[in-house]
């Protein structure tokens, strides 16, 4: 038994574990320039490059005009709030004006009845 044992572990030793041969030579090659090959292709690229250009700059485009409608709307509705604010400012005061007349009538009105009220006790 010990006479395999040790010559089953000498056969995996002797194997050694496979190397990539790419993974090698780009380490000890070091870096190199990729090359580009001008054919059909890469025209075809490059008209689909232009339409996209073409496209990004009508979008940007739009988007700019969007944002300057967008701006003038908050402009008008920032007027369209004031305006609100300034007639509800106007109506609250003359809510106030009419709570101070209906309160001094209250006033009087106490000021009245309260002879008529202290001749009953007699």
């Amino acid at each position: 038994m010990r006479a395999t044992a040790p010559e089953g572990r000498q056969a995996e030793a002797e194997v050694p574990p496979p190397v990539a041969p790419q993974a090698f030579e780009s380490k000890t090659s070091g870096w190199a320039p990729r090359l580009v090959v001008p054919n059909e292709k890469t025209e075809a690229q490059d008209d689909e490059v232009a339409e996209l250009i073409a496209e990004n700059m009508m979008l940007k485009a739009k988007l700019r005009l969007e944002a300057d409608r967008r701006d003038e709307l908050q402009l008008l509705l920032a007027q369209e709030v004031r305006e609100l604010r300034a007639h509800i400012g106007d109506e609250i005061a003359k809510m106030e004006d009419l709570r101070g007349e209906r309160d001094l009538w209250k006033a009087r009105c106490e000021a009245l009845m309260q002879p008529l009220f202290s001749g009953q006790t007699r």
